[in-house]
């Protein structure tokens, strides 16, 4: 099992982008600091399945022999988070840091954006005085989607705006109206419907929906007035062009 020890003999927290699936788009830093962390820390779902952002690099990781630890979170969208979820698990993170362990929170994309390793970090922080923290960027899948979709997202001076859901009818409204591009994350039914209600627009033909992008199930759909329940997916996203 590896071990660390850096600062005052304290461990190192590292929040690692390992991008949206394609394990080739991990970037080399990311791969190495992964493959010398002691510890591996992620978010695992409630209902079983393995953790999207460790199945990613957990090929990567078999030589390492890291110890895992995982936060389970609840797989219902509708059923908020606990704050001792977090609490909890910026505890375990900083026992691991005090023993001098290196620690790796990874997450799906980049961790800048939309990510879980933040509701960590200030715990982490008030455990550990003078932690050495480093953030190490990812591919996010806004920019993987764009990639598949081959449409740039915005072109100079042009305005971009990301969502992570849909908050309101009238927000989505005003994001698509003043953004030249508009992406939406999470796509669900209630999205689409929203977006059906939305024909006074014009989004006819500027909608496109990308489902799990760089991965074996990705699949680009220009026409979204075809797309069923099957085809909708966490992992995927709406880019809109005004």
């Amino acid at each position: 099992m590896t071990t660390n020890g850096g600062k005052n003999g304290k461990g190192s927290l590292y929040g690692i982008g390992v991008g949206p699936g394609d394990p080739e788009l991990l970037t080399i830093k990311a791969q190495r600091t992964l493959q010398a962390a002691a510890v591996i820390c992620f978010t695992q779902l409630d209902d079983g399945k393995e953790s999207y952002a460790l199945s990613v690099v957990r090929d990567l990781l078999e030589a390492a022999e890291p110890e895992f630890l995982a936060i389970t979170i609840p797989s219902d969208d509708n059923t908020p988070i606990n704050p001792e979820t977090w609490s909890d698990a910026a505890n375990d993170i900083a026992g691991h840091l005090r023993h001098g362990r290196d620690v790796a929170f990874i997450t799906e994309g980049d961790p800048m954006l939309y990510s879980e390793f933040y509701h960590v970090l200030d715990g982490v922080k008030a455990m550990v005085p003078d932690l050495d923290v480093e953030v190490v960027p990812g591919v996010s899948s806004v920019m993987a989607a764009a990639a598949s979709s081959g449409m740039p997202l915005v072109t100079h001076g042009q305005r971009l705006t990301i969502l992570p859901k849909v908050y309101g009818i009238d927000d989505l409204r005003e994001a698509i109206t003043n953004s030249d591009t508009t992406v939406l994350m999470e796509v669900d039914r209630d999205l689409l419907e929203a977006l059906a209600n939305l024909e006074s627009l014009g989004l006819t033909g500027k909608t496109t929906y990308v489902r799990q992008a760089s991965t074996s199930r990705e699949n680009v759909v220009e026409d979204i007035s075809k797309l069923s329940a099957e085809d909708l997916d966490y992992f995927s996203l709406l880019i809109i062009k005004r």
